[in-house]
């Protein structure tokens, strides 16, 4: 996934909702709406997060150093988890504390206009941040399903800028809901009630979003399709045969550590299967662009050794497996 695309959302992301929170805290002071409070610090936590996804973009960017050989491409990851954190904490966390204390101790919204004027611009605001990140992911969404584009990106922009974005414009609905049924009713519960909807909402994408990203900080191999050309680019048939085991892992978003045991014929020398691994290299670099670290073994492959067990991950010509290993 290109940076360009992520970026270009967060900044739209951002500058929409530093002006809605703006907006939202002004509503509530006019009108006393504990929905304005908790959207309006929802909106400026959201400010928060956009701007730490931009550091953390940023930070990835080093070179890499002895201390830390593969460079700082996970940078991205830990910022990302930082946003969830942020996002359960200062936005979830505290709209259900406020909209609990309305219900408690109701009051009747006072100067209505303002929070309801304030959510349709929010609402429209955020329409054009939305509009802005669906159309960078349908970019590089492919065929997938918005539920598999959020799974399987690797780079976790686009997937936070989504998921806000909706639970934004879930929210001020929602708001919208809580103030409408206030007014209509006279009753400041239902501006409680909309309040606490809104933090049950903020902390479900929260947990969505560190699930996600918990992931990509363990360590995710590559995709699929990815696999499938790295594996096909490996083989030449002539001296490298066959792929005995391999292993892949995302040292960020858009750099790739591939690792794989390949199987040369026993009569190679050393000088063909050196010039077949720097071949294999650079097929690999050719299918997979992010493929930037690559470390290739030889090994002679047995069939013998291969037919004493079913594990593709075993080293075939290697020692024998045990009864006790069956």
């Amino acid at each position: 996934m290109s940076a360009s695309g992520g970026t270009k959302a967060i900044v739209a992301a951002l500058g929409a909702n530093l002006a809605i929170a703006a907006a939202k805290f002004v509503a509530f002071a006019f009108s006393g709406s504990s929905s304005m409070l908790a959207e309006g610090v929802h909106s400026l936590a959201d400010s928060g997060n956009q701007a730490l996804l931009l550091v953390g973009g940023k930070k990835a960017q080093r070179e890499a150093t002895p201390q830390h050989p593969f460079g700082y491409g996970r940078e991205r990851y830990i910022y990302a988890f930082l946003v969830s954190i942020v996002l359960f904490s200062v936005g979830g966390m505290f709209a259900v504390y406020e909209g609990y204390e309305k219900i408690k101790h109701p009051h009747e919204i006072e100067h209505w206009y303002w929070p309801v004027g304030v959510l349709v611009f929010a609402i429209i605001a955020e329409s054009f941040s939305f509009r802005t990140a669906i159309k960078e992911s349908n970019e590089l969404r492919g065929s997938h399903s918005w539920s598999q584009f959020i799974r399987r990106s690797k780079a976790p922009e686009l997937p936070v800028v989504l998921l806000e974005d909706f639970g934004a414009l879930i929210g001020l609905v929602l708001a919208l809901g809580g103030v409408g049924l206030a007014l209509l009713t006279g009753d400041g519960v239902w501006d409680g009630i909309g309040t606490v909807c809104i933090g049950v909402l903020l902390i479900l994408i929260a947990l969505v979003l560190a699930a996600e990203t918990k992931s990509l900080l363990l360590g995710e191999s590559a995709g699929p399709e990815d696999t499938e050309k790295i594996e096909a680019a490996m083989v030449d048939g002539a001296t490298v045969t066959g792929i005995i085991h391999m292993r892949t892992l995302h040292l960020g978003p858009e750099e790739l550590l591939v690792a794989a045991k390949i199987a040369v014929k026993h009569d190679d020398t050393a000088a063909q299967v050196a010039s077949a691994i720097d071949a294999a290299e650079s097929r690999i670099r050719t299918a997979v662009p992010i493929a930037r670290v690559i470390y290739l073994e030889p090994d002679i492959y047995s069939e013998t050794e291969a037919a004493k067990g079913p594990d593709r991950e075993a080293t075939p010509g290697g020692p024998s497996q045990s009864p006790a290993d069956h």
